[in-house]
Order: C-alpha cells, then sequence, then structure tokens
C-alpha cells in the first residue's frame, strides 16, 4: 500500500499540534501554580490569620479573661494546629469584614458566616463546618402567638447580615440595627424591642448564660450552611482547608467542640 508525501506530512503536522497543545496546557499549569502561592506564603510565614467578628456567643466572643473565646475560635485553633502553623486573629466588624479580607489583613474568615449566591459572587467558600437556623426570638412574657402578631412592632438585628434581609421579608416591621446579635438580645430582654431576629443556638446560649427568659416564634425563618471564606484567587489555601475540615468531621473533631456549647464550657 502506497502512503503519499502529502499524508505524511499531514500527521507529522498533527503530531506537532498535538506535541505543542499538551506543552502549553502543561506550562499554564506549572504557572497557575507558580502564581498561587497562597499556602506556601503561610508555611513560610508560619502562621495564618483569620479574621473574625465578635459579639455573636456562643461562636465568638470575648470570655471573663478578655480573651477570643467561642466555637469559631476553636475552630479556627484546630485548622492552624493541623496546618502546623501557629494562628493568628483580628477581630472586625461584621460590615468590614469583606473589605479586611479583599485587603489582605487576614487570609480567611472564620465568622459563622452563611455561604450565599451573593457572597459567594465575592469569596470561595470551604465546605461547611455547621448548620444554622434563622429565628424569630421573642421575651417569655410575650403575648405574641404568630408572626402576624409582629405586624407594626419593632424587630431588632445585627447590621449588614443575612437577620437583616430576613427581617425586611417581614411585611409591616420596623427594623433596629445593632452591631451584634448579643446586643439585639440584651435589648429585648430589656423590654426596649419586640422581637429579635438572628441564629437559634445563639439564643439558646445567650438566654440560658444570661438567664433570659427568650423563646422562639415559630419555625425558623431560613436553614443555611456556614463555611469560612478565602479570596477567590486563593485556590491552593481553600484545598489544604477543606481536606483539613474533612479530617475534623470525619475524626469526630467538629461534633466535639460543637458539645462545648451545649455545656456552656466557655469561660
Amino acid at each position: 500500500m502506497l502512503i503519499s508525501k502529502d499524508t505524511d506530512m499531514e500527521n507529522d503536522r498533527l503530531h506537532l499540534l498535538v506535541i505543542m497543545v499538551c506543552v502549553i496546557a502543561a506550562l499554564c499549569c506549572t504557572c497557575t501554580r507558580e502564581k498561587d502561592l497562597s499556602f506556601s506564603k503561610i508555611k513560610k510565614a508560619g502562621y495564618i490569620t483569620f479574621g473574625v467578628s465578635c459579639g455573636y456567643p456562643p461562636f465568638c466572643f470575648y470570655n471573663n479573661k478578655n480573651e477570643l473565646s467561642g466555637y469559631d475560635i476553636d475552630v479556627a485553633k484546630e485548622i492552624a494546629k493541623r496546618l502546623d502553623v501557629e494562628l493568628k486573629l483580628i477581630d472586625t466588624e461584621w460590615n468590614n469584614i469583606f473589605n479586611g479580607l479583599n485587603l489582605g489583613a487576614y487570609d480567611g474568615i472564620v465568622a459563622s458566616m452563611s455561604i450565599t449566591e451573593e457572597r459567594s459572587s465575592l469569596v470561595n467558600f470551604s465546605t461547611p463546618y455547621y448548620h444554622t437556623k434563622s429565628v424569630l426570638v421573642i421575651r417569655g412574657d410575650s403575648k405574641f402567638k404568630s408572626r402576624s402578631d409582629l405586624s407594626g412592632k419593632t424587630i431588632g438585628v445585627e447590621e449588614d447580615t443575612m437577620f437583616e434581609k430576613d427581617a425586611k421579608l417581614l411585611p409591616n416591621v420596623n427594623i433596629r440595627k445593632f452591631k451584634t446579635s448579643e446586643q439585639a438580645l440584651v435589648a429585648l430582654n430589656k423590654n426596649l424591642l419586640d422581637a429579635v431576629i438572628t441564629d437559634e443556638i445563639v439564643t439558646n446560649y445567650v438566654s440560658g448564660s444570661k438567664k433570659y427568659e427568650l423563646e422562639t416564634l415559630g419555625e425558623p425563618l431560613r436553614r443555611d450552611k456556614v463555611a469560612i471564606a478565602f479570596r477567590k484567587a486563593d485556590h491552593a489555601l481553600l484545598k489544604k482547608v477543606n481536606g483539613v475540615l474533612k479530617d475534623m468531621h470525619d475524626d469526630g473533631s467538629l461534633k466535639r467542640l460543637s458539645e462545648k456549647i451545649a455545656k456552656k464550657k466557655y469561660n
């Protein structure tokens, strides 16, 4: 069987094209890995920095020794330990927490942040490390029986949070904003508000530790997954932390840390 020179040339060109594509792909992968130094920089520095937002017990607050404490803090400590680096924490007001991340003030955010479509356009989220419920909270002596009873009433929320968005979905209510959910619950206990929207676990912890008589009104308003936020470009760091979170889930560490909430073992 005879094969023309033209056919040989076409085959040679095809082989050359395949080789060039493979080389370019390999170079692109190498360049991407070289540019993404998010984890190697942390290892070289010897520490990881997380932004947190306190005033949200039992997830993040200052204990009686004026030290950062809570479930978020414990999770951050365990992540740093498993990455074999030191931990630095920066307490940041919630409404500035994304700015701090994108300006490089910290490497990630561990602040009980719910995963939303809007936030996912700004940051990359890790796998979830717990689940949350948004609830309406009233005083134990309140006469309210349903959400409709809150028409014309004042609802307290932590500003710039999903709780504020929940409140805006309620018809004909007045919204009062606070720096933290804890401040809102204190105001509710003092009869300065008619209700508060916050996390169910926060409500149970604050009412139990401060001996407030609070209760939830109706079913949860929303159920969310909570995760750690990273800059969009920091894929290497995200991958490492996701591996750590998987290990913490598999070996029961996340469950053991969460048990401190129920037992109120923070001081």
